[in-house]
């Protein structure tokens, strides 16, 4: 690099990373008088003026159709994807491993569904209920609180059940359940599978100067009244008004810098837009990239007193890279023909959730899995209505041939078609095993000279059998609801339709924590066991990756270790 620039401050705590828990980190730190700087790798980004909350699919030539930039349709909020020009990163042989990345302030908090879910119990202690795995270092009880804290500040939607592991919260009234969600509730409930309302951190009433929820279900376009979580507004706009908070953009973190004794002193980062290398001094460094970048940034991060990547005298940074299973189940509901226009849009997401109701059967796999539902009339747009276009055939009264046509024919039976089709996603654990890893490809850097990761994964039997067991309950819902599945059901030659890895973007425990310094990255305060003014605050730390997506707990930690790093500060230990 032509140019290498140094801060002339030196600030109390560096954060590299602006999502979920970089800005939890921030604002607690802030808060308590710390002088922060975040790094971001990506822009600027406001939801006033960039995002595109009401605009209309067929406004747009595309109607609304995915690009590489925006994988998850035109107007998403989230800018970054699989697939980023100038960033690559490399597979091994047989590695079907899909990273994706989010570049801009706030992170991947503009792109995810808000389904805010505690881990329970159970979650934490896993392997010595079925052998499989590790044991985290913490239990629920050291979290709660933490998890009372998140549910207090951001706020959320659910009812208090008292289901097996799944943890109530500090719950806003739900919004009703759809019509279909009624249906495929009705069809659970008739052969034993509970349902329950979901819980989302999409507000149902006006909470810390935050509007309540208009029911537009546009939340990945991102949300103009505030009323689902993303980061800026709940997290980082609080921390900017305690003045002590810097925020620095279209900064590349490159690694962490280190003094002689090993310890960080900063962080070194390629400005995107001038190409210039500068480096922001600070007396505490957290890494909060995104589980995968952390881990990136150690492993990158070598010196004489860290030759195999800094905090990594375990051999561990990279390794237990986990992701959750998934996959999907898709059926035709007769009931649904010919529905009179209503709205029934309601949250960005679903009104209802199937935990996991099989923990005390005897199964040939281990951990569990919970469906995420989906359909009705939503906006529609290019690819609306799950293949609507191959439907007709099986309107009851029509002889369609086969499905198709066209014409004024089409058009009558895409109306009666309209919001007939629901689906189950299954999301589910995998195990953690050394042998799934992330490391540096020694022959490839991205467009900063930066090196980039090489991933190698693959999935078990395990996770095979246990999508098997998603793909034929999830049918079962839909005929016990009355409904036909659609498409035939994946054998073994096809892994029974489990996703791709990374594919459910739930990337994890590449930076685990322990007790054991000789098997782990982190203690339980997240903080590196090798280099005690390094933290970590992303998931990387997790043992193991529940079923339940992970962003509440991400929240829950970062919000307990930067608890952990003012204790620390005032006692004159960091």
């Amino acid at each position: 690099m032509p140019h290498i620039q140094q801060s002339p401050d030196t600030y109390d705590v560096c954060i590299v990373g602006s999502g979920a828990g970089g800005s939890m980190a921030a604002k607690v730190l802030a808060e308590a008088g710390a002088s922060v700087a975040v790094l971001e790798a990506g822009p600027e980004w406001n939801v006033e003026e960039d995002g595109a909350m009401f605009d209309w699919n067929y406004a747009s030539p595309r109607r609304g159709a995915a690009t590489e930039e925006r994988p998850f349709g035109e107007f998403d909020a989230c800018i970054g994807g699989w697939s980023i020009e100038g960033e690559p990163y490399t597979t091994t042989e047989g590695t079907d491993w899909r990273w994706w990345r989010a570049r801009m302030l706030g992170g991947r908090t503009h792109h995810w569904g808000r389904i805010s879910l505690r881990f329970g119990p159970d979650d934490f202690n896993a392997r010595s209920i079925d052998g499989y795995g590790d044991d985290w270092p913490i239990d629920y009880e050291d979290l709660k609180p933490y998890y009372d804290r998140v549910d207090r500040l951001v706020g959320i939607f659910g009812s208090r059940d008292g289901f097996y592991n799944e943890p109530d919260g500090i719950f806003m009234d739900p919004p009703e359940p759809r019509c279909y969600e009624k249906l495929l509730k009705q069809g659970a409930e008739s052969i034993g599978i509970p349902v329950l309302s979901s819980r989302m951190s999409i507000l149902t009433e006006d909470h810390n100067g935050r509007q309540a929820c208009h029911y537009c279900a546009q939340c990945n376009r991102g949300c103009t009244t505030h009323s689902n979580f993303s980061a800026p507004p709940v997290l980082l706009d609080p921390a900017l008004e305690t003045g002590n908070l810097t925020l620095i953009t279209n900064a590349m973190a490159r690694e962490v810098t280190t003094d002689a004794e090993g310890q960080a002193t900063g962080v070194s980062y390629i400005d995107t837009q001038s190409r210039r290398e500068q480096t922001v001094k600070a007396d505490v460094v957290v890494l909060a990239a995104s589980a995968c970048e952390s881990a990136r940034l150690l492993l990158n991060s070598t010196s004489r007193q860290h030759p195999n990547g800094l905090a990594n005298s375990s051999d561990t940074v990279g390794r237990y890279l986990m992701d959750s299973t998934g996959t999907t189940v898709v059926g035709f509901m007769p009931q649904l023909l010919s529905q009179p226009a209503h709205n029934c849009d309601g949250v960005g997401g679903m009104h209802i959730y199937i935990p996991w109701w099989a923990y005390d059967q005897d199964l040939d796999f281990p951990r569990g899995y919970h469906f995420e539902t989906w359909g009705g009339r939503s906006m529609p747009g290019y690819g609306f209505g799950g293949g609507i276009q191959d439907l007709n055939d099986k309107l009851p009264d029509a002889d369609r041939k086969g499905g198709g046509g066209y014409g004024q024919q089409l058009k009558e039976d895409y109306r009666r078609l309209y919001g007939a089709v629901v689906g189950f996603s299954g999301r589910g654990e995998s195990i953690a095993r050394e042998d799934n890893y992330c490391e540096i490809d020694p022959e490839t850097t991205d467009e900063y000279g930066i090196p980039v990761l090489r991933f190698n994964h693959s999935w078990s039997d395990a996770e095979r059998l246990q999508a098997k067991h998603m793909q034929e309950r999830g049918r079962a819902i839909i005929e016990a609801a009355g409904g036909r599945s659609l498409g035939d059901m994946p054998g073994p030659e096809d892994d029974y339709g489990i996703t791709n890895p990374g594919e459910i973007i739930h990337e994890s425990g590449v930076t685990r924590m322990g007790e054991n310094p000789d098997e782990s990255v982190l203690n339980p305060y997240c903080q590196a066991h090798d280099v005690d003014n390094l933290f970590v605050a992303d998931a990387g730390p997790f043992v193991s990756m529940p079923h339940k997506n992970p962003t509440w707990t991400i929240l829950a930690l970062s919000m307990r270790t930067a608890d952990y790093i003012v204790d620390q500060r005032n006692k004159g230990n960091l």
